[in-house]
């Protein structure tokens, strides 16, 4: 097992391939914190849970995905499939690298819930961070493509079925034999505590490494298996490089059953690299599958440095420049 301290200073090499000023870093915080706030309002306020039970309401946010990751000029792509004789898609946009078009950097974060939950936390959090990524970056000069995808059916019955959307797309990846150089997969981003006790550790971890864990939740977590561990290490530097935010950073094996409880999985299976940036999950929110995941148990203002330093990452995986955070 290998875990990475949680607040290294940047390097200077980082630096260089990353010119963000921390001062410009703090002046976004306050604009992505209110629309971000506004994407999670939209999705787990005014739609509310979104499973295939209430197909108008499961539509309705792959809909609000799509129109704001297009908002500024890019072409929506929906990836049409059947789940449960229900048509679903996943859609995305995509970004052609200027160097190397063909090498592929994947965002991802799932739009659905399970039934009874307005589902703020999971995973309106994780689309409103994947919306807001895709905003800051777009007037980047990025040497690999960028493709920002929201999946559909994530969630139970479709969990690690050939239906669950990041499968379908992972497969459709491989058999066009993309080079995915990286997948970030963004699961439950928006809920903090500091209070002390408030973070648990995975049951799979082994009692003698509870002492390299956090206890407070206080953090974001950036997680992989093990042939994923230098892109666990490359997308530290560049989150490091734009944010000072709390950023813990692990490789483990896949045999930590916690680890594959999301998208990431799906490219795991099919040879990719892949990390999960999560706020643990049920290892910290009491609010976890419940009617209570709603907008206003986040942390808005948390959640939007958080956003900040996983632009960052996702830019140093794609090999950004030039000015990184557009207005």
């Amino acid at each position: 097992m290998k875990a990475c301290p949680l607040s290294p200073a940047p390097t200077k090499k980082v630096c260089h391939v990353l010119p963000i000023l921390e001062t410009e870093s703090l002046r976004e915080i306050p604009n992505r914190s209110s629309g971000l706030r506004t994407h999670v309002d939209r999705l787990a306020g005014l739609i509310g849970p979104r499973h295939l039970g209430r197909p108008k309401s499961f539509h309705a946010a792959a809909e609000y995905a799509s129109r704001e990751l297009g908002k500024f000029g890019d072409k929506s792509i929906r990836e049409l499939y059947f789940a449960h004789d229900h048509e679903v898609a996943n859609v995305y946009i995509e970004r052609p690298g200027a160097k190397a078009p063909t090498e592929v950097v994947i965002v991802g974060a799932h739009y659905d819930t399970i039934a009874g939950t307005p589902g703020a936390d999971d995973n309106a959090s994780a689309v409103a961070m994947l919306i807001e990524i895709a905003h800051l970056l777009r007037s980047a000069d990025c040497r690999r493509t960028i493709r920002f995808v929201a999946f559909a059916c994530e969630e139970p019955p479709f969990f690690h079925m050939d239906s669950m959307g990041s499968q379908v797309h992972a497969r459709a990846c491989r058999k066009r034999a993309e080079r995915v150089k990286a997948m970030i997969c963004l699961e439950m981003v928006g809920y903090y505590s500091d209070k002390a006790g408030s973070q648990r550790v995975p049951e799979g971890i082994p009692r003698w490494l509870h002492w390299a864990f956090p206890k407070r939740g206080n953090f974001i977590a950036s997680v992989g298996n093990m042939r994923s561990a230098r892109v666990v290490w490359k997308f530290r530097r560049g989150f490091k490089a734009a944010s000072r935010f709390p950023l813990f950073s692990i490789a483990l094996p896949e045999s930590v059953d916690e680890i594959r409880m999301s998208d990431n999985s799906s490219f795991w299976d099919q040879g990719y690299p892949a990390l999960m940036i999560t706020d643990t999950s049920f290892l910290r929110n009491p609010h976890y599958h419940r009617s209570t995941d709603e907008p206003d148990t986040l942390d808005y203002e948390r959640l939007a440095q958080a956003t900040i330093g996983v632009a960052g990452g996702v830019a140093r995986l794609a090999g950004c420049r030039g000015r990184l955070f557009s207005k």
